[in-house]
């Protein structure tokens, strides 16, 4: 009984391996955004920013580096947002009617689909980081094999965490919604706040102080914080700005993104448990 959810786990990997379409578009659409956007604005930013002095001792980081930790971001929110869906589209087969009747304890339909849908935020992070290097992103800079690998871990630590907790949201609006439809509104209205209202692409010192205290409160904020943190330092210097953090900065990331996380689990155990499918 305790590995139920493993079942739905595997039925959730097979469906999307199998529609081919969404397996393909899930992997190219980072390495299109890295190849397109990432290579353009990282010429352009270089050139606005060549006459900016660069601090003694500090690593200068070009655009499409800084970039690619929120492409792995925005792909990481992007996954999680939609892995709820199939929740949907089992609610309108009679699937989730059969699941709900089932032996097998409603948390662990939850629990599957997350994680799913963290192995999904995985392969997804892996081709960005691998297609990255091999346009020319330069992560890990003089860093040793042992601290590379040691890198990585930390970088799918925060994504898992990260992603836990928006699929944890993802599945709690789904049970509470009858169409698809509705749940892709939902996603369209918050993304571009997430994504824009973030450190993903550009500095948040220049933003107004209204936005620079939203995006201290936006969980993606969090999570480029970490990957950055791993990917390329504790300090570096990007379009025209100097980054320090330190591990108490990264930890108390890590803390808030593990509290958002518990916060979507209670609220979508409440909503399985309270759910009834006709």
């Amino acid at each position: 009984m305790a590995w139920k959810f493993l079942t739905v786990y595997w039925r959730e990997m097979i469906r999307f391996v199998r529609f081919r379409t969404q397996l393909l578009s899930s992997l190219l659409q980072p390495a299109l955004w890295m190849a397109f956007f990432g290579v353009a604005m990282s010429s352009n930013f270089s050139r606005f920013t060549s006459d900016i002095p660069i601090p003694p001792g500090v690593i200068a980081v070009d655009y499409l580096t800084f970039m690619a930790a929120g492409v792995i971001a925005m792909t990481t929110l992007f996954t999680s947002l939609f892995g709820g869906i199939s929740l949907l589209f089992d609610k309108n087969w009679g699937l989730m009617r059969e699941m709900l009747a089932s032996p097998m304890p409603r948390t662990h339909i939850m629990l599957g689909v997350s994680l799913s849908g963290m192995t999904k935020s995985f392969i997804q992070v892996a081709i960005i980081m691998v297609f990255g290097l091999l346009l020319g992103v330069e992560f890990f800079p003089g860093f040793s094999p042992l601290r590379i690998v040691v890198s990585i871990l930390g970088i799918f630590v925060f994504v898992a965490i990260f992603s836990l907790g928006f699929l944890l949201f993802s599945s709690n609006i789904s049970m509470r919604l009858e169409s698809p439809e509705g749940l892709q509104g939902i996603i369209t209205l918050l993304t571009l706040p997430l994504f824009f209202v973030s450190n993903a692409l550009y500095p948040i010192q220049a933003f107004p102080e209204l936005l620079q205290a939203l995006s201290t409160y936006n969980p993606l904020t969090h999570l480029v914080n970490g990957v950055r943190y791993f990917a390329l330092g504790s300090e570096f210097f990007a379009v025209g700005a100097r980054y320090t953090s330190t591990p108490t900065d990264i930890l108390l990331s890590f803390s808030y993104l593990v509290v958002f996380a518990a916060v979507m689990y209670l609220l979508a155990r409440q909503a399985f448990l309270r759910a009834v499918v006709t």
